[in-house]
């Protein structure tokens, strides 16, 4: 028998999340793989799914959309990705039913891993990458960025916060990082001692964004959190700027006058792994893909774990992943 998690209802994940037991899956098809899971993460994205769900309980739904396993077999003549071999490690994604035992994926989903890369990073090698590939691609294309324009972000210290500080460093985008609180600012410094960091639990903390950003344009703010602080950003954005969100963390939703979107001329962008996962190019995934591999290999102590938990405490793992303070991210091992 195989384990696998589902819902059949939308809610909190800690209650709606259940485990059920069902047949080993058959030999893989042409173009399909089967892989062997040894460890899925609990990514943010995959819990509002669940929190969000209007089905009726009639029809279970496989949660999750990434991990990392071991090839068992390659259905007959697929084609397959470099390295995608049996016995090869990889990591699958986009999978829906990702949180499973055993997984029969797509080849086209199906990524090798790079020797020397942990099966805690391998887990975390692509959604969160490639999300901060698509915000800073979302953020260049604003046209002061990379040249006298700063870039300002918020729940910097989630993985996907760091991860695009690094790539950010890396490519010479100014950028200031914004926070929670002054633990979790401190802790960032000192992983990135040149980025400047703000804690919003000071009052005043936007004229602390504006005093690190002096006198240079506050182009593009990225924002997964929304409501209240979504409109400080907008306060904070230099005329002619973006606000890109990519999460609704925040209960209440955004409210902006008219007026502040036509004096100052802004724009307002929404983006998510899923509209990654349905509207972008097989040429552009194949190479936001490849650059989420180099920036796993060469940014891996930015892929912190905050906990492992076995598949029988699912509740406990999930309540851990919504957990505010949270550094890292949830794996859960299948077996």
């Amino acid at each position: 028998m195989s384990r696998r998690v589902v819902y059949t209802l939308g809610g909190s994940p800690a209650d709606v999340l259940t485990v059920i037991e069902e047949p080993e899956p058959a030999a893989p098809q042409t173009g399909q793989v089967l892989v062997r899971t040894t460890v899925f993460p609990v990514h943010p994205g995959d819990l509002q799914a669940v929190e969000a769900y209007p089905g009726n309980g009639r029809q279970p739904v496989p949660a999750g959309v990434e991990a990392t396993g071991v090839v068992e077999a390659i259905g007959p003549g697929t084609p397959v990705a470099p390295g995608v071999e049996p016995g090869a490690r990889v990591t699958v994604f986009p999978h829906p039913g990702a949180w499973s035992q055993w997984i029969t994926a797509a080849a086209r989903a199906v990524v090798a891993v790079p020797a020397g890369l942990s099966d805690e990073v391998a887990a975390q090698m692509l959604v969160n990458p490639i999300t901060a590939v698509m915000l800073r691609r979302e953020a260049e294309a604003h046209a002061s960025i990379g040249y006298d324009g700063v870039l300002l972000q918020t729940a910097a210290g989630s993985s996907v916060g760091r991860l695009l500080t690094a790539v950010s460093l890396a490519h010479n985008i100014s950028l200031v990082n914004v926070v929670r609180s002054e633990r979790g600012a401190a802790e960032l410094r000192n992983r990135f001692p040149d980025v400047p960091v703000v804690a919003t639990e000071h009052a005043g903390w936007t004229d602390d964004v504006r005093g690190a950003v002096g006198d240079r344009p506050l182009s593009v703010a990225l924002d997964p959190i929304g409501g209240k602080l979504a409109e400080s950003l907008v306060d904070l954005l230099t005329p002619g700027g973006t606000l890109i969100c990519y999460g609704q963390m925040a209960a209440e939703p955004i409210s902006l006058p008219a007026s502040t979107l036509l004096h100052k001329s802004l724009t307002l962008r929404g983006i998510t792994v899923g509209h990654w996962m349905s509207d972008t190019s097989l040429d552009r995934q194949v190479s936001d893909v490849a650059a989420a591999k180099l920036i796993a290999m060469a940014a891996k102590d930015q892929f912190d774990v905050a906990a492992t938990y076995g598949l029988g405490d699912l509740a406990e793992a999930v309540e851990h992943a919504q957990r505010p303070g949270k550094v890292g991210t949830v794996l859960i091992r299948p077996w």
